[in-house]
């Protein structure tokens, strides 16, 4: 009898061990000849050499599905043993699998259009309200091209910009004030990727969720690059984050024009870029509007009356005295 461990690299040891153990409860079952012995992310292993090296080829499948569908159920695991295929039917519009293993796919036509203008273009200018899922895309095609190893790293970013609290006296060091600005990024990178390998990327820098400032005198190389509510950038802000693109990278840039909270004498950088940058090759501008609304169907309403709300005051403005 040999020994052999197995490194748990890729894949999250809660998703490939299953619910109370349940895959590696499978696998005793499937494998008596061979004793098994998990602890965090190594696998240990004695048996024969034959039956040693049938497993090594079952682990890397098991590995590859659980990160790929970010999912893996005893069932699967009796397939994927048996040599059963396990293709699944997929959406048209799939883009990748959550952490409870559903597809995110394109609800809309507009998100349909971000993702072809981000295969189709380097550099994505995607605005639109609250809700029509322009930050939510963004991030399921940056976390479908690091798991596809078209890129190595993911670099999200958003301007810090004061709406009704001041950084300086808000509680803790520097990364607990910035954190809260950033949080919308992490609760997207968290139903994308499973908990353990999202703070090893994080960890490794393999995911990077910085503000805005932090990016000056970076070259941002074989990445997809994100800058979030960009709406509330200068014009030399994001003349600064567009000049970072390096090689083999790609950017997208979301924002919502209804939602500007700079000085009211500052014009926001991202018109001035829509403005600046419209026909260049290479750019392309998607705008969504309220039918991709795809939050709580209150969110369309409460996104109406304040539209409604804007016409009416304007128009007020707008009439002799």
């Amino acid at each position: 009898m040999i020994e052999r461990l197995f490194l748990i690299d890729k894949a999250d040891p809660a998703i490939l061990w299953g619910v109370k153990n349940a895959n590696l409860k499978m696998l005793k079952a499937l494998y008596p000849k061979l004793r098994f012995v998990a602890r965090d992310n190594v696998l240990k292993v004695l048996g024969d050499e034959e039956a040693l090296s049938e497993f090594e080829e079952i682990f890397e499948e098991l590995q590859n599905h659980s990160i790929h569908f970010n999912s893996l159920t005893e069932k699967e695991v009796l397939q994927i043993v048996q040599g059963k295929s396990l293709i699944k039917p997929q959406d048209n519009n799939f883009i990748v699998y959550s952490t409870g293993g559903k597809p995110i796919v394109a609800r809309s036509e507009n998100q349909r259009r971000l993702v072809k203008a981000f295969a189709e273009n380097d550099l994505v200018f995607a605005t639109g309200p609250a809700g029509s899922g322009k930050t939510y895309t963004a991030i399921a095609l940056a976390v479908k091209a690091l798991k596809d190893h078209t890129i190595r790293k993911i670099i999200l970013s958003r301007p810090a910009v004061e709406a009704g609290e001041k950084l300086g006296f808000l509680p803790g060091d520097m990364k607990e004030k910035i954190d809260p600005y950033l949080q919308p990024l992490y609760d997207a990178l968290q139903e994308m990727i499973p908990a353990i390998k999202l703070r090893e990327y994080l960890d490794t820098n393999v995911i990077q969720i910085a503000p805005l400032a932090f990016m000056r005198g970076r070259t941002l190389n074989d990445a997809v690059v994100i800058l979030d509510e960009a709406q509330n950038t200068s014009t030399a802000q994001i003349k600064m984050f567009l000049t970072r693109m390096g090689r083999d990278t790609k950017m997208i840039i979301t924002g919502d024009l209804t939602q500007i909270d700079l000085p009211s004498n500052q014009k926001s950088g991202l018109i001035d870029a829509k403005q600046t940058l419209m026909g260049i090759d290479g750019i392309a501008f998607i705008e969504m509007n309220k039918s991709d609304i795809v939050r709580h169907k209150l969110v369309t309403r409460i996104v109406e009356a304040y539209d409604q709300a804007e016409h009416i005051r304007k128009n007020a403005e707008t009439k002799p005295e």
